[in-house]
């Protein structure tokens, strides 16, 4: 077979499959490994189709900002569970930093009724949580994002990089294997990475629906994260594989 034949039944199998596998195709076209290699990375550079380890999967639109109203009816069960998970690595008198969203928002619900703890956060939805908490609350300046609640910056930037915390919880828009964590904007990202340098540990929470997926502007590196906190719907197969850049914790 012709490497552009080659090609061309690689793209025909992604279209019915969604994802194809690099050993699999090298046994079904009786090629090596490295050639199907070759043929997925010219098609990646065509765009079309995104590398994973051991394979590749379609590309998928880049995911863009959603209100907080479209948000906040997303996978809510989910997001409760991933904030219990959360709220269990919170020990006493820790400084917590709170990234912007509604994953977040819930961690904020369960840390409302506890005591000795600092809360920082981006996010006047999750400062509006805390307001009759015992909690030592700060809210973080900077301009505010319409629709979202979210607070962003050069006042925001550097306002963050005066602080030092224990833990932060690092909310996603789009998780992907080889690209890391994105965001839709530029100044979202850079906020994110603020808070990031700000802090001992990071643990991003997102659920399961974020995984595999992409946006615009980069925040870090998977391998920047302490560990992922995600919902049980996450496959099998997507454990194994993020699971090579840091540790996953399902839960449940």
């Amino acid at each position: 077979m012709l490497p552009r034949e080659r090609k061309e039944h690689i793209l025909q199998l992604l279209d019915m499959h969604g994802k194809i596998d690099i050993v699999d195709m090298s046994n079904e076209l009786s090629v090596t490994p490295m050639t199907i290699r070759r043929d997925l990375d010219a098609l990646e550079k065509e765009r079309k189709l995104i590398r994973t380890h051991g394979g590749a999967v379609l590309p998928q639109a880049l995911i863009h900002e959603q209100s907080y109203e479209s948000k906040s009816g997303q996978a809510v069960e989910q997001k409760k569970l991933i904030a219990l998970e959360a709220s269990s690595l919170i020990k006493e008198n820790m400084t917590i930093l709170l990234d912007s969203g509604t994953t977040t928002l819930e961690i904020a619900k369960i840390l409302k009724h506890r005591e000795n703890l600092t809360v920082i956060t981006n996010d006047i939805k999750i400062a509006v949580e805390l307001m009759n908490s015992k909690l030592d609350t700060i809210v973080v300046g900077g301009r505010l994002q319409n629709d979202i609640g979210a607070l962003y910056g050069s006042l925001t930037e550097l306002t963050l990089s005066e602080m030092h915390v224990d833990i932060f919880f690092l909310g996603a828009h789009a998780v992907h294997p080889t690209i890391g964590v994105t965001t839709p904007t530029l100044e979202k990202a850079a906020v994110k990475k603020a808070m990031i340098n700000a802090a001992e540990k990071t643990f991003l929470v997102a659920d399961s629906s974020k995984f595999n997926r992409k946006a615009f502007s980069k925040v870090c590196e998977l391998t920047s994260i302490t560990k992922m906190i995600t919902d049980q719907q996450i496959s099998p197969e997507l454990v194994d594989e993020y699971a090579q850049y840091t540790e996953l914790i399902i839960a449940k």
